[in-house]
C-alpha cells in the first residue's frame, strides 16, 4: 500500500497533467498538514493578527493553483506552499505597516489591568524577508530550510523530509542559516 507521500506525488503529477479530479483529491491529503503549519506560524504572530490559519491555507492553496503548475513531487509542493505562506504574511505585514493604514500607530487593546503592548513582529518579518532573499542567492537549500522553519513552523525533521535531506543536514543548515541571518540583521541595524 503506498504511503501518503507517494499518493501526494502521484496526485500532483496527475493534477499537473490537467486532471481536475486529481487536483480535488489533493486537498484532503495536504490540507491538515498545511493547516497545522499555518496555525503554528500564526501562533508566532502578534495577538492583533486578523488572519486565521484556515484563511492562510486557503490563500496559499489558491496561489499554488494545483493543476496549473508542474509539481515535481511532495517536496516541491510543500516548498512552494512555504513560499506562498511567506509571501502572504509579508504582504500582510507591509499592509499593516503602511502609513495610510495607521502603520506608524501602535494598536492597543483595552485590558482591565493595563494596556497590552503590541509586538514588533511585522518589523522582524520584513527584515528577515529582505535578508533571506540575499541569502537564497548564496545558499538556496539553507534558505529553503529557513522558509520551512520560520515562516510555516516545520520541525527540523519535517523540513528535512520536505526537502529530501537528512535530519542532521537540516540541523546544520538551520544552525548556519540562523548565524548568517543574525549577523546580517546586526549589520543592517
Amino acid at each position: 500500500m503506498p504511503d501518503d507521500s507517494d499518493n501526494v506525488t502521484r496526485i500532483l503529477h496527475a493534477a499537473s497533467a490537467g486532471d481536475r479530479q486529481a487536483a480535488e483529491d489533493l486537498i484532503p491529503l495536504v490540507y491538515d498538514e498545511l493547516r497545522k503549519l499555518a496555525a503554528w506560524r500564526l501562533g508566532q504572530e502578534a495577538q492583533a493578527h486578523t488572519l486565521q490559519a484556515t484563511a492562510l491555507v486557503h490563500e496559499a492553496y489558491l496561489k499554488l493553483s494545483p493543476g496549473e503548475q508542474q509539481w515535481e513531487g511532495r517536496k516541491h509542493f510543500f516548498c512552494a506552499a512555504a513560499e506562498a505562506m511567506r509571501r502572504i504574511l509579508i504582504d500582510r505585514a507591509r499592509h499593516r505597516k503602511a502609513v495610510r493604514h495607521g502603520g506608524e500607530m501602535q494598536r492597543t487593546e483595552f485590558v482591565e489591568d493595563g494596556i497590552a503592548v503590541p509586538s514588533a513582529k511585522d518589523d522582524e518579518i520584513l527584515a528577515i524577508h529582505q535578508i533571506l532573499d540575499r541569502f537564497a542567492q548564496i545558499e538556496p537549500r539553507k534558505a529553503e530550510v529557513v522558509k520551512l522553519r520560520y515562516f510555516i513552523g516545520m520541525t527540523i525533521e519535517e523540513a528535512a523530509d520536505a526537502l529530501g535531506i537528512s535530519t542532521p543536514t537540516a540541523k546544520r543548515d538551520w544552525i548556519f542559516a540562523r548565524a548568517w541571518l543574525f549577523r546580517e540583521l546586526k549589520r543592517d541595524d
